[in-house]
């Protein structure tokens, strides 16, 4: 138990008193250390008014979301503070005002040496040879010991549990290859499920949870919009939707940003196919609602029209997206950067970009009354300058 307190939300009110078009959805891909980006979104939500009804999450992103979703709205950034603070990597020696970027790479070998004391330390046993039998909830180069008392101590669950504010993770099963979302709606929810949702194999080991196995669900879909999209019933919803892998790109000309280029393709998702696929779906559902409507009133009455009128669907879904910008000398290692100043680079770019989303609040206003899902683009953001 955390802070103890039933108080789960706060009104979903904007700096101008008015209250945001539906529940508020806050969905995090997966990114490792790219993740302090989300929760300089989230600091920028709270201090506007606005908590989120309902968090989707996965793997870093299934953690900052139960950081939030475990703790009441006073608490919330205090915590994601303290894990963030617990994740810095900070080299013995100090050469940054010698060797630029020397810092990160000393960050980066001591993070693939070592480990992160709150999150993951090695696995001796796993370079005792490939066909050693680790067993497979220890198959894996890192231990994720540290991690599950991370959590433990900074996420209450039962608040989790009791909360109004919905919590889902999603989950790779490792047998069938689908995806599982757990959804604190349907069941209760442990720290076990927010550590499967970033069980990335092989550095991590697969986690048990109901005699079975998974893995970080971001291997299948690191992009969980689709668990809004897919909800029932639907909801009008305003949806942040934090990316942390760019889906656009330069063509690589060096074996660095061809290393580089290929995990932003691997993990954005198909966000973009996918955006635009679900606008085309509810643009049809409105436009069933739109015929049904100007039937006679005996037609709707009918069991088979009824029947079609019921793939319609009246509700609007504003996506945001917030997008993490790249840093300069940023590489392939970039999820492994728990360098102090990469942590805090992302962080405030994120507060930064969602303070401006607020400011334009670009979901108020008419649209076309059969658009059922309407996309918010980001303004264009430069690389930003490394300290």
């Amino acid at each position: 138990m955390i802070d103890g307190q039933d108080n789960c939300t706060s009104p979903n009110m904007s700096p101008l008193g008015k209250s945001e078009p539906g529940q508020v959805v806050l969905v995090l891909q997966g990114g490792g250390a790219l993740g302090s980006y989300q929760a300089g979104v989230y600091q920028a939500l709270h201090e506007a008014g606005i908590e989120p009804d309902w968090i989707i999450g996965t793997s870093i992103g299934a953690i900052n979301a139960s950081l939030i979703a475990g703790n009441s709205p006073q608490n919330r950034l205090p915590r994601l503070r303290e894990f963030w603070k617990k994740m810095e990597q900070n080299p013995i020696w100090n050469f940054r005002d010698i060797f630029p970027g020397f810092n990160e790479k000393l960050s980066y070998w001591s993070t693939v040496t070592n480990g992160i004391p709150g999150f993951f330390r090695p696995n001796p046993l796993a370079h005792a040879g490939e066909s050693y039998p680790l067993g497979a909830d220890q198959a894996g180069y890192y231990s994720t010991s540290p991690l599950e008392r991370t959590l433990t101590e900074l996420v209450d669950f039962d608040l989790v549990n009791r909360c109004t504010l919905r919590l889902t993770v999603g989950a790779a099963h490792v047998r069938s290859s689908q995806m599982r979302y757990f959804d604190s709606r349907d069941g209760e929810l442990g720290v076990k499920h927010i550590m499967a949702s970033g069980a990335l194999p092989p550095a991590f080991p697969a986690v048990r949870i109901d005699d079975e196995l998974y893995w970080d669900g971001g291997i299948l879909s690191n992009s969980p919009t689709e668990a809004v999209f897919d909800d029932s019933p639907r909801k009008n919803s305003l949806i942040f939707a934090v990316h942390l892998w760019n889906p656009s790109g330069a063509e690589p000309t060096t074996m660095a940003e061809v290393l580089n280029r290929h995990k932003d393709v691997q993990y954005s998702s198909r966000i973009a196919s996918q955006i635009a696929r679900q606008e085309q779906a509810h643009r049809l559902r409105h436009v069933i609602n739109q015929l049904a409507a100007r039937l006679p009133e005996a037609e709707r009455q009918s069991e088979a029209v009824r029947e079609l009128a019921s793939y319609g669907c009246p509700t609007r879904m504003h996506v945001v997206r917030l997008l993490a910008p790249q840093l300069n000398r940023e590489n392939h290692t970039k999820d492994i950067d728990f360098s102090p100043s990469g942590i805090m680079q992302r962080w405030d770019a994120g507060y930064r970009h969602t303070k401006a989303v607020l400011e334009r609040r670009p979901w108020v206003g008419e649209f076309d009354p059969l658009a059922g899902v309407v996309l918010h683009e980001q303004m264009e953001i430069l690389p930003e300058a490394a300290e």
